[in-house]
């Protein structure tokens, strides 16, 4: 019987740790710098699960709305940071709310 346990508890450990590998080996990040009022990679392609970091490299604020509404950052200081996962494929367009002529796009293949 001991036997028989102890394959079952060795199974089971090797499949959580084969579920938590799964979990994390399609985290995906991409990164896109603000830098003399542009973004720096202002049309990227990623894949579906991605998380897009934008990070304003600028002395003053920027912030980061999408057209459609589907996400908007606070104004964002010199090294501050602001993510979104994009869980949906399409094309995301966005801009500078303070600087409107500053525009991006995230293409989120599926």
């Amino acid at each position: 019987m001991s036997l028989i346990y102890d394959s079952l508890r060795a199974f089971a450990a090797g499949a959580a740790c084969c579920v938590l590998y799964a979990a994390t080996a399609y985290s995906v990040e991409a990164r896109i710098t603000i830098h003399n009022f542009s973004f720096k990679g202002d049309t990227i392609t990623v894949p579906l699960g991605t998380t897009v970091v934008w990070e304003n490299d600028d002395d003053i604020p920027h912030n980061i709305v999408a057209t459609d509404g589907e996400f908007r950052s606070s104004a964002l200081d010199t090294e501050d940071k602001f993510s979104f996962t994009f869980n949906k494929a399409g094309t995301f367009d966005y801009f500078c709310s303070l600087h409107s002529f500053m525009k991006g796009q995230v293409v989120v293949a599926p």
